[in-house]
């Protein structure tokens, strides 16, 4: 599936997208993508960012760490910001 990040994620990430296989549920994939190093010009590493984020699976809103992924074709990663 297609993992794509926004705003701070991106920063702690380096990358707008990639591609990400294996994770059968969303806590699965936050758990995988919080082992990644980086960080945001502030310090703030990926799996912190991760903590305060929501994520729109194919467009549906969840936070739900149970999330079946089966069968999905992109998750974005949108953390928390200014303006909306």
């Amino acid at each position: 599936m297609q993992v794509h990040y926004f705003a701070a994620a991106r920063a702690a990430r380096g990358l707008a997208e990639e591609e990400i296989n294996g994770p059968q549920t969303l806590g699965e994939l936050v758990e995988e993508l919080s082992r990644i190093e980086g960080a945001t010009a502030a310090g703030t590493s990926l799996a912190e960012v991760l903590q305060r984020c929501t994520f729109l699976v194919d467009g549906e809103s969840t936070s739900d760490s149970g999330y079946v992924l089966a069968g999905a074709a992109r998750v974005d990663v949108l953390p928390p910001f200014a303006g909306g």
